[in-house]
């Protein structure tokens, strides 16, 4: 029997009597899990020499060392001491799986605060799928109940609370987004509220006390709000100590997150599984997806972003965008990639025998190859060359009609070029906007046509201004 990402969701949300239905279904998949030990090679793209002949599986040919080479790719711990010892943690626990006939459990949780997903929320999947091609069990955890906290990790003002009903629509969304990295016939579905609604107020109190104040003030979010006397609230200290009750459930030998959760997993997470008899699992801690300005963490809110929901030519424009300098970030975190591969391309930039934009192009390749399938790859390029290496206008531009008396900058903004009037100022100032291909130099200037024009906006935007009546 099979099921969808969606009639999963849905069953879940279902009213009561339906309830048992779905605890059905997610039984059902349950055992689908457990049994996958070879990956799926097309997909992994792993090089020929991470691979025996005879075609025994990953899990008896790869090394150990390799196994855990490729697993700590792209990750940050801002101390080598703790990488190191997170390090021999995980290829300690590869040998003892291996000894006991077993695969790791690997689990990584989503808050589903969002329906738009973009490339810098990708980074964990990835890392989930590199443990699913070497044969691991992945869990999918969906954080229903701690949606409606928020995590004040990297943020200097408490998050807005969820609703029930926002959170499972948002999870829809992830699910569906999540399984064009992830393999969904080896990915197990979990929702963190058919257990943290259970706790009772005494149990809190037990978690609680396995840590201090001090600790969790000594975080840089909580600090700086501290320090400039803005408001901390209770209930966002309850975060850590879900996550770390979640991570004690799921009874997992890994965690998988970004830096921003390395208090999350390698305090609370850790300590709280020891406290309660069990194993710690292993912090595998990912650097931050930088966005196309190569500097900032990729936001939709700072137009830096490369949405998941777009066009393959979209996505490609988007990656050539991105600076030489970004380029390392981008192979280790959402390429399928192996380490041998990546310090080849890089040999080849820092030797000089490649060029940064070929190298580019391969990246962007790789990227719309994963999202997009193979078939779109190459018209994806030729759309990318044909607009800014032969500088073409691209024919199936909209059309927008022109009113007299338009100013430019609202023009910008009507035809959703730009977010607002001050961005459509900034471009104008930065020389990006053009008119029938001349630099426009006034954001207000009054726009007077009397026949089709195109106004260009950056590299890929464009806009067939049409004279109104």
């Amino acid at each position: 029997m099979s099921y969808s990402p969606i009639s999963i969701l849905g069953a879940i949300s279902a009213p009561a009597n339906l309830y048992e239905h779905a605890q059905r279904i997610l039984g059902d998949l349950s055992g689908l899990f457990l049994t996958v030990k070879r990956p799926m090679r097309g997909l992994c793209q792993l090089t020929p020499d991470f691979f025996n002949t005879d075609g025994a599986s990953v899990m008896d040919d790869l090394k150990f060392e390799q196994q855990a080479d490729l697993l700590m790719q792209g990750t940050e711990y801002g101390d080598e001491n703790l990488k190191q010892s997170m390090r021999d943690e995980l290829l300690n626990r590869l040998q003892q799986a291996k000894k006991e006939g077993r695969t790791l459990r690997v689990y990584c949780g989503f808050d589903p605060r969002t329906t738009d997903l973009h490339l810098g929320h990708t980074v964990p999947m990835r890392k989930l799928r590199q443990f699913q091609d070497l044969g691991h069990e992945v869990i999918f955890l969906v954080g229903r109940f701690t949606s409606l906290v928020g995590d004040p990790s990297d943020k200097d003002k408490v998050r807005a609370q969820l609703s029930p009903e926002q959170a499972l629509k948002n999870a829809e969304t992830y699910a569906n987004q999540a399984f064009r990295i992830l393999d969904p016939q080896r990915t197990k579905i979990e929702y963190n509220d058919t257990w943290l609604s259970k706790l009772t107020f005494e149990d809190l109190i037990h978690l609680a006390a396995n840590f201090t104040i001090q600790q969790f003030l000594a975080r840089d979010a909580f600090r700086k709000r501290l320090d400039q006397e803005d408001a901390i609230y209770l209930h966002e200290f309850f975060y850590a100590l879900m996550q770390g009750y979640d991570a004690y459930h799921l009874k997992t030998d890994v965690q998988v997150g970004g830096t921003d959760q390395l208090f999350n997993i390698v305090t609370a997470a850790r300590k709280l599984m020891e406290a309660k008899g069990v194993k710690p699992n292993i912090a595998i801690i990912l650097g931050i997806l930088p966005g196309t300005d190569g500097v900032v963490k990729m936001s939709k809110s700072l137009g830096n972003h490369i949405p998941l929901n777009s066009t393959p030519e979209d996505m490609y424009g988007k990656v050539m965008s991105v600076p030489d300098a970004a380029m390392g970030d981008y192979f280790r975190l959402v390429t399928r990639w192996t380490p041998p591969e990546i310090e080849a391309i890089e040999a080849g930039l820092n030797s000089g025998k490649s060029h940064p934009r070929d190298v580019k192009m391969k990246l962007a390749r790789e990227i719309v190859g994963i999202y997009y399938g193979e078939d779109a790859v190459q018209p994806a390029e030729d759309a990318f060359k044909k607009i800014f290496q032969e500088q073409e206008t691209p024919s199936d531009i909209p059309d927008f009609v022109v009113q007299t008396g338009s100013s430019l900058v609202t023009i910008m903004k009507d035809a959703g070029l730009v977010k607002s009037n001050s961005e459509a100022r900034r471009l104008v100032q930065q020389k990006g906007v053009r008119l029938d291909d001349v630099v426009v130099e006034d954001a207000d200037q009054a726009v007077e046509i009397t026949a089709p024009a195109v106004l260009r906006v950056g590299k890929r935007r464009f806009v067939r201004l049409v004279p109104g009546d």
